[in-house]
């Protein structure tokens, strides 16, 4: 069974931007164009401010275990064949959290605080998911 991947709303340009960039190899986040603030996921206005200007930055892809869960069997059957894997949610250099998921990195060494850094991950078809590794 394979994994299943992401698919952008059709209805969000920014949504599928997020993804052509990141199938080409680079994390883009949006920035709010008149208040400067980072947003993720991407959206049509900043809730900060509220503007609906944006421009799409590359960022470092660097950041923290801001928290994390260690999934074990039983699991959907996609997901059987990694278990124990590390659930993450990290909290990138540029302030906005990105939910993933840990690779490269046993379990037992999982810890809040834990640098990492994203790993691009080619899945089936065309698809790519982000993930990330110890820094």
């Amino acid at each position: 069974m394979t994994v299943p991947i992401p698919r952008p709303d059709p209805a969000s340009a920014a949504e599928a931007e997020f993804w052509s960039f990141l199938r080409a190899g680079e994390l883009r986040l949006q920035v709010c164009a008149s208040c400067g603030t980072f947003r993720h996921p991407p959206r049509p206005t900043c809730a900060v401010c509220g503007s609906s200007d944006a421009e799409w930055r590359v960022a470092a892809g660097r950041g923290e275990v801001w928290t994390f869960t260690v999934i074990h069997p039983p699991t959907l059957p996609a997901f059987a064949a990694m278990t124990p894997y590390g659930a993450v949610v990290v909290r990138l250099d540029e302030g906005v959290f990105m939910v993933s998921r840990i690779i490269d990195c046993p379990s037992d060494e999982l810890a809040i605080g834990r640098r990492v850094e994203l790993a691009v991950t080619a899945v089936e078809g065309d698809g790519v998911l982000p993930y990330f590794r110890r820094a």
